[in-house]
């Protein structure tokens, strides 16, 4: 019943993509901030009671009524596929990364960054079209793990719905509870960060390995190890590496590309002369976008072909 569940939200999300300003997502926005401001006194066991609290409130609900559906003929499987539509988000963002690959190909680098920079909140002015290719191929690379390959993990265990619900609202509380300006630095939300760095452990490299196996398995294996350590995330790290040795590419910014010479001096040791390793592969280009597109979805075949031999192994066991 996993594997047509998810296939069957993965056909209903192609054809009928879930807006990212849905209501249900729009309610769950309000009642984290709702939690922030009813418990956020300073102190990070204030985070922690809240985490809890909003887990409960919606963790809860969904399990019961899985377990009520499992009394009634194909009512789970309904459900099921429910809770999978709306936590995947395989083609929620997709929109953004096709215009930008459409704009770069055009030669229309204005409307490329405008694009990145509504998709990544963040300022592209003055970027050339490498670092443009660069940002939105380690973007939809980190999207596609939170928003599909995560919860595929996290649905496959007992209780699947709850799991994958509890997945999907631990990484946003991590951001929600940590990125706005008036919550960076605070106590409140350092237990949402470091619990979902735990629930996320598992899944970011499970992540990376499909990446390895459906790319350049020697590259990808070899820029995990020893580039990984370079992202101040350590998933994304980890899946970003990977990625990027899988399709022969340069990813992570200067600051990150310099980590070993930093370190060097953190630790006492002369830096001089140290010049910063290159990870293998080229520098992104307009063409990494089509790159990346295929290497998602050769991951996620993948995935889903791990799925049905599971399947068919607890069936015919």
């Amino acid at each position: 019943m996993t594997f047509f569940s998810i296939l069957c939200a993965l056909l209903i999300e192609q054809l009928k993509p879930l807006r990212a300003d849905n209501p249900i997502y729009g309610a769950i926005k309000q009642l984290a901030a709702k939690m922030e401001s009813w418990f956020n006194a300073g102190q990070a066991s204030h985070g922690r009671t809240a985490w809890f609290t909003m887990m409960a409130t919606l963790m809860l609900p969904t399990a019961i009524i899985y377990w009520a559906c499992l009394k009634i003929p194909f009512a789970a499987f309904v459900w099921n596929v429910l809770i999978v539509y709306l936590t995947l988000g395989f083609r929620r963002y997709s929109h953004y990364f096709s215009s930008i690959q459409l704009a770069l190909n055009a030669g229309d680098e204005r409307t490329a960054r405008a694009l990145l920079a509504e998709w990544t909140k963040t300022d592209t002015t003055g970027m050339d079209v490498s670092d443009i290719s660069r940002i939105a191929v380690e973007t939809a690379l980190v999207t596609t793990h939170r928003n599909v390959f995560g919860v595929f993990f996290w649905f496959l265990l007992p209780v699947g719905p709850a799991c994958a619900v509890m997945y999907r609202v631990a990484e946003y509380l991590a951001r929600a509870w940590n990125e706005p300006e008036h919550l960076k630095n605070e106590q409140f939300g350092q237990f949402a960060a470091r619990v979902f760095y735990w629930i996320d452990w598992i899944p970011a490299r499970l992540t990376a390995v499909a990446f390895a196996v459906v790319g350049n398995f020697e590259d990808a294996v070899y820029a995990w190890r020893n580039f990984a350590h370079r992202w101040t995330d350590e998933a994304v790290g980890i899946i970003l590496s990977a990625g990027g040795g899988a399709m022969g590419l340069q990813l992570g910014t200067e600051r990150e590309k310099a980590a070993p010479m930093a370190l060097a001096e953190a630790a006492g040791v002369d830096a001089t002369g140290l010049e910063p390793e290159t990870p293998p592969g080229e520098v992104p280009s307009s063409r990494a976008l089509q790159s990346t597109v295929g290497l998602v979805w050769r991951a996620l075949l993948l995935w889903m072909l791990l799925l049905l031999l599971l399947s068919i192994a607890v069936w015919l066991g």
